[in-house]
């Protein structure tokens, strides 16, 4: 079962966990698993038209999905995803 690892400031919304388990053949299939556990997330994640937001990165096993297949990206049942938002300054 592939692993997603959150970071600190989602974690909140995932009950503190800093890894869950998620079920999915692709990316989409474990992101929505992922909110599917923890309804919370999902407008972390997503717009209001179910698309990733514009400041969330997926990476899998270390490889940013938008250079893969994106959402559609296969999944095997060890995979590693990381979300990362962006962070702004100035």
């Amino acid at each position: 079962m592939p692993t997603l690892l959150l970071p600190m400031p989602l974690r909140p919304y995932a009950d503190n966990q800093r890894a869950v388990q998620v079920k999915g053949r692709t990316v989409r299939e474990a992101l929505q698993d992922l909110v599917d556990q923890y309804p919370r997330l999902k407008p972390h994640l997503f717009n209001g038209e179910g698309r990733l937001q514009p400041y969330i990165h997926v990476f899998l096993n270390g490889e940013d999905v938008r250079s893969l297949q994106g959402v559609d990206t296969p999944l095997e049942e060890n995979a590693e995803l990381r979300i990362l938002p962006s962070i702004a300054g100035g």
